[in-house]
């Protein structure tokens, strides 16, 4: 049997990451292809919990390290749990967040070092990384506009830092698409959500094509 594909969605806050994920399912539903939708931090129980501690709002004492320790974790029961069974069965999985959040939130924005989160990481990933990651970019101002005005959106503890912050989360995308330039595509998140949708299903319909999958 094929081995799947690990395809991750990735942005800054308010990028429009998880809406967009929402209306691809049609488009794998209408194709026929075996997939499952997943999120980082969460996806399954154990991760959902670790979840609810890094973003609740009053864990304002949180240590960085502590933090990226915690994703990590997370990271680590869903890809044994969920994500790595899935690819074994030769489905696509599609996950809202992974390995490039911590290095842009915790490694650059945090400043404990992207190659210092990369080595936390590479104890809990064991070589897994994303065949194709989609990076939704887009100004922080802007994200965090969306934000404000979305009342059915969650606002995490990480929503709260202050414009600096999201503005090194950003720059740290760039730094990292340039690093793994071989398996990242760009889409410009500040165009309608028509035209997002529109750009995102036709990159990973070519790169699944490409793949044989269908």
């Amino acid at each position: 049997m094929k081995k799947g594909l690990f395809i991750v969605f990735e942005g800054p806050e308010g990028a429009g990451k998880t809406t967009v994920i929402k209306e691809l399912e049609s488009l794998f539903t209408d194709s026929n292809i075996e997939y499952i939708f997943t999120r980082e931090p969460g996806g399954i129980s154990i991760s959902e919990q670790i979840r609810d501690i890094i973003l609740n709002k009053d864990n304002v004492e949180m240590d960085g390290r502590t933090e990226a320790l915690l994703y990590a974790a997370s990271r680590r029961q869903h890809l044994v749990e969920k994500v790595i069974p899935a690819l074994e069965k030769g489905k696509i999985v599609l996950c809202d967040r992974f390995i490039f959040s911590s290095l842009a939130y915790q490694g650059y924005a945090r400043g404990l070092g992207m190659d210092n989160v990369m080595e936390i990481n590479n104890f809990a990933i064991e070589g897994h990384m994303p065949d194709l990651t989609i990076l939704f970019d887009i100004d922080p101002r802007e994200g965090l506009k969306r934000i404000h005005i979305n009342s059915e959106r969650e606002v995490n503890r990480l929503d709260l830092e202050g414009i600096e912050f999201h503005e090194k989360v950003v720059e740290a995308y760039h730094i990292l698409a340039k690093r793994y330039e071989n398996s990242t595509v760009i889409v410009d998140a500040s165009k309608s959500l028509a035209e997002v949708i529109e750009k995102v299903a036709k990159e990973i319909i070519t790169f699944i094509e490409r793949k044989g999958y269908i």
